[in-house]
């Protein structure tokens, strides 16, 4: 019994070293992809001076949630610069923004559709399990053996690690709305597909920016992660103060990881709170509606029965048409 030993890890291996030599093109490809990708965000955060991106992202803070967030954001951003992060934070926002980007396109699908059939559903949830429990390190090792180092894998472990939210989330949310407003928009004729953009998707909305934001912050966590394979940017200063023990370094990176994510995520509860308030009232129009409709079905039920119950009463005189000259 002490020599039984399942041969998963072999097995693993050469799953693995298979897919290298079958797909080694696609995935090379897809390096080239995300590099670009990443490389292109990196330029628009990077080029401009510090001055315009901070004035450009605070705008968009105070725009968001109003003057406190806009001056917390310049705040936290000068902080950055103050501690020599500057450029390494620009970095690692820019990986962060492409990641979350990819996770959020193939997310929201994912949920709309374990949403709209339980057979996906299923299906998909067991594997969203072992994405979010498996460690996040483990993601790297098959990263590492497809993209080779640099920042490449740590966008494709960061994008495994943090999709689960935004699919359950956005699931949650379309099983979440109410079943007499989508009644009502069956019962005006709507399509599945008319009723899934204009119904359940604005009223699903807050849960859908609720995974959004939780996909954001997961990124965010993965940041130190992936300097470990060359990714750089904050995670690669929090590397390089772990291997010389330098606490000084080590707590400035972190800091600036810190106020990026409080920015990020005060921007994107803005938002989710600004589509809530929407999908109130839209729910309500939606009640309001279907209301409508009931009574003027009611309405259109009684009416003969109305008829019926006065069979004595008089019928009207017959119309004489009025003389002509």
């Amino acid at each position: 019994m002490n020599d039984f030993r399942l041969p998963l890890g072999e097995w693993i291996e050469t799953l693995f070293r298979t897919i290298t030599d079958v797909a080694g093109g696609f995935f090379s490809a897809l390096r080239t992809i995300f590099l670009a990708a990443y490389d292109a965000v990196d330029w628009i955060f990077s080029a401009p001076p510090f001055w315009a991106v901070i004035l450009v992202l605070a705008a968009i803070a105070w725009w968001a949630r109003g003057w406190k967030l806009g001056v917390g954001t310049a705040v936290g951003l000068l902080v950055i610069l103050g501690v020599d992060q500057w450029d390494n934070a620009m970095d690692s926002l820019a990986l962060v923004l492409v990641a979350s980007a990819i996770a959020i396109a193939v997310a929201v699908p994912l949920g709309i559709l374990a949403a709209r059939n339980d057979v996906a559903s299923r299906i998909i949830r067991p594997i969203l399990d072992f994405m979010q429990t498996m460690p996040a390190m483990v993601y790297l090792i098959p990263a590492l053996v497809l993209f080779r180092v640099g920042v490449v894998p740590g966008i494709v472990a960061t994008i495994v690690f943090a999709m689960a939210p935004g699919v359950r989330l956005t699931e949650l949310g379309i099983r979440g709305v109410d079943r007499e407003v989508v009644e009502a928009g069956q019962a005006f004729g709507s399509s599945p597909g008319r009723i899934l953009r204009q119904i359940q998707l604005p009223l699903a909305m807050p849960s859908i920016m609720a995974g959004v934001n939780q996909v954001i912050m997961l990124s965010l966590s993965m940041v130190v992660i992936a300097g470990m394979v060359g990714a750089g940017g904050l995670g690669g200063q929090v590397v390089a103060s772990l291997t010389r023990l330098d606490v000084g370094l080590g707590f400035e990176a972190g800091l600036s990881v810190v106020i990026l994510a409080v920015i990020l995520d005060r921007i994107t509860g803005a938002f989710g709170g600004g589509f809530r308030g929407k999908a109130g009232k839209a729910g309500k129009a939606g009640k309001s509606g279907k209301a409508g409709a009931g009574t003027a079905t009611a309405t259109a039920k009684t009416a003969p029965q109305q008829a019926s119950a006065e069979p004595d009463a008089e019928p009207a005189p017959p119309r004489v048409p009025a003389a002509t000259a």
